[in-house]
């Protein structure tokens, strides 16, 4: 057992709590600290940090991909509020299957949850490589397994 592991598990979860929460006072706070101890004391029990926490290392790399994702989420969002705004509301909403092309588990999820974090896509389910994905419209879709988030994703992925 490392004890920083869960003493940085503790901290993180306690920056969470108060970022979240918004509030100061300290019957707040000491619910945050109480929450926070808690959780890492119960990680410790399972000793579940020290084997699966972090599979996916922060590096700058992953941070240009995050602001990427950022960008294209505001995109997205503008797209989505152009197609509810239309009076005629120009949907065609579609179910897709396609094939991911990460290697690894964690990296097929972060390719996952991005289309899912992109307004108007969602990943409905996974089955090994293939993705299940519904769209609001078909050019949501169109040309998705070849598309610039897949190949961000797997550079990520052959970086880490």
């Amino acid at each position: 057992m490392r004890p920083r592991r869960y003493i940085f598990l503790g901290l993180i979860l306690l920056a969470l709590w108060l970022l979240l929460s918004g509030h100061w006072e300290p019957l707040i706070l000491g619910f945050g600290v109480l929450s926070a101890t808690l959780v890492s004391f119960i990680a410790a029990r399972m000793d579940r940090v020290d084997r699966y926490t972090f599979p996916v290392r922060l590096s700058w790399r992953m941070l240009g991909y995050l602001a990427w994702l950022v960008r294209e989420m505001f995109k997205a969002n503008l797209k989505v509020a152009r197609i509810i705004l239309d009076p005629a509301l120009p949907i065609s909403p579609i179910m897709v299957l396609f094939r991911s092309h990460q290697k690894s588990d964690p990296f097929r999820v972060i390719y996952a949850n991005s289309i899912t974090l992109t307004p108007g896509t969602m990943t409905t389910g996974t089955d090994g490589r293939t993705l299940r994905i519904h769209a609001l419209t078909w050019k949501d879709v169109d040309g998705r397994e070849d598309d610039e988030m897949d190949r961000r994703v797997c550079a990520l992925e052959n970086r880490s």
